[in-house]
């Protein structure tokens, strides 16, 4: 948490508060919520990937009517430039409260934004590092901690005696996964040495690989909101992910993908989301892993988690039931817009939420309250 929050807020004007974003990943999202909570909108562009939010859905009147949800725009170099003094001067004089995404951690340094970036988070500022597998006490540790089952991890690929995943960061986007899988060491050595070859992946990505087991099951994603003003968890919603090339390799009949296979391999990088629904049966397990999750955060990283969070995994069948694994964890708010279409939060408020929405109802509760403190870092 910066050491002067408290003084920033205490200079903002409240009743001119505008929602910032990073141009990228959930940005419409978030600004199309807080336009419709009578909130003013900023997103950081960088140059060359900025008509998204500079023109296609830049707010402007058309024939009467105001459309659009992006009010202003600041431009960078790239996007890691936020942490400039010009820039955050601007967000602060904008009375911004910034909504941090994926890719405001993988374009920008964690250690810059923890400690140099003077502008208030909705969120929990200190913890969206530990999404890294290499960072102490990350999300795996939680999850142990919390008593929710994430797949068996092999620190050792010699002990591989199943089915297993590997995550291993790729050459180029090390931000990115290069995903292969292997039942075996000779299989995993096989792979992995291909991978190698061929540039995917290098010798040191391949040490911090994590090798988890794989689940049968059918994935999911569970997103949640932790209420920290009402102290209460909402489920946002379910979703599962589109993955390329995979996706498009699995649409082919059986033998189309065995001769596909010969010379192209699967891929699984994320492109987008779809809405999954979920039984009523396993929707207290799914609440009951979210509150386990918020109560360890709050326990190892004071003040924890807050808003928006979600635990990714699979509903595996196990003994004749179901139960939950968490493969992963999203610090923040997840890359999944279509949450909106999922009918929980309108079994809760009447009416569905999206996650824009929702935070920006949190924020103008915090205003309301004078509680934005205990919502920002």
């Amino acid at each position: 948490m910066i050491s002067n929050l408290q003084k920033i807020l205490q200079n903002y004007n409240k009743s001119a508060i505008s929602i910032g974003v990073l141009g990228g990943h959930s940005a419409l999202d978030v600004c199309h919520g807080a336009k419709k909570l009578g909130f003013k909108t900023v997103a950081v562009c960088q140059k060359g990937r900025d008509e998204t939010y500079s023109k296609y859905y830049k707010s402007r009147d058309r024939n009467d009517e105001k459309i659009g949800c992006i009010d202003h725009i600041i431009h960078v170099d790239k996007f890691a430039d936020i942490v400039k003094d010009e820039v955050q001067e601007e967000l602060r004089a904008l009375n911004t409260i910034f909504i941090h995404n994926r890719y405001f951690w993988v374009y920008c340094n964690f250690s810059e934004i923890e400690n140099d970036f003077e502008v208030p988070i909705h969120g929990s500022r200190e913890m969206v590092k530990l999404e890294e597998r290499d960072i102490e006490r990350n999300q795996y540790y939680l999850l142990k901690q919390a008593g929710i089952r994430i797949p068996h991890i092999y620190k050792d690929p010699k002990d591989i005696d199943r089915l297993v995943l590997v995550k291993v960061n790729e050459a180029t986007r090390n931000y990115e996964r290069a995903f292969f899988l292997a039942n075996s060491y000779e299989n995993y050595q096989k792979k992995s040495s291909e991978m190698l070859k061929e540039g995917q992946i290098t010798e040191k990505g391949l040490r911090d690989a994590i090798i988890e087991e794989y689940i049968i099951g059918a994935h999911v994603n569970f997103n949640y909101f932790y209420s920290k003003l009402n102290h209460e968890l909402e489920l946002m919603g379910t979703d599962t992910r589109r993955q390329t090339n995979l996706d498009g390799i699995l649409r082919l009949p059986a033998p189309e993908q065995i001769e596909v296979l010969k010379y192209l391999k699967p891929t699984m990088i994320e492109t987008g989301h779809y809405t999954v629904t979920t039984k009523e049966s396993i929707i207290e397990k799914i609440f009951s892993i979210g509150e386990k999750f918020v109560k360890i955060t709050q326990e190892e990283y004071s003040p924890g988690i807050i808003g928006a969070f979600a635990l990714q995994g699979a509903v595996a069948s196990e003994n004749g039931r179901e139960e939950l694994v968490i493969f992963d964890v999203s610090m923040r708010i997840p890359g999944s817009p279509g949450t909106a279409f999922t009918p929980h939060t309108s079994y809760l408020y009447g009416q569905s939420k999206s996650y824009g929405e929702r935070i920006a109802m949190e924020i103008k509760q915090g205003i309301k309250e004078n509680r934005l403190e205990e919502i920002c870092t």
